[in-house]
């Protein structure tokens, strides 16, 4: 199993992204914060996020537990938990521990890194319009932590 990190700033690109190489290449792994995010009409606290975090580490364990050595398949993971964790630091001042570790525990094989090079589109659950390039470098030391193979998607 190949797991592909598709990350970045809002509104640059992610899930139309994601969504294309999984038709072409394998599959498709949702954004769980924008489903869950939305139904609470935009307003979520610390504990939400949490809550997103916890979704995220319980699927990635899954999939972990679930692949064998033969398993051939190409995960397109639209956002995970880098943009959680820098979301809860940027939010809040704090990330758990725990998430840092999950990080490390179930990592992404590759990460394609979009660029915010394309028109901002307002939506709910969107909320940083004016921050974008910043939010880009801070994905990008993630990733650079993680010693994790990126490629930086241009549109």
């Amino acid at each position: 199993m190949v797991k592909i990190g598709i990350i970045g700033p809002e509104s640059s690109g992610k899930s139309t992204l994601a969504q294309q190489l999984a038709r072409r290449y394998g599959e498709y792994i949702p954004e769980y914060a924008r489903d869950y995010v939305a139904a609470l009409n935009g307003h979520y606290t610390y504990a939400d996020v949490l809550t997103i975090a916890r979704h995220q580490v319980e699927q990635l364990r899954t999939l972990d537990n679930e692949a064998r050595s033969d398993d051939e398949r190409v995960l397109f993971f639209d956002t995970e938990l880098i943009v959680t964790k820098v979301w809860l630091e940027h939010k809040y001042g704090t990330c758990p521990e725990w998430v840092t570790e999950a990080l490390r525990r179930y990592p992404m094989d590759i990460y394609l890194l979009c660029t915010p090079d394309i028109p901002w589109i307002a939506d709910p659950t969107r909320e940083n319009p004016h921050i974008r390039q910043y939010l880009f470098n801070w994905y990008e030391r993630e990733i650079q932590a993680l010693d994790i193979p990126y490629y930086i998607i241009r549109h």
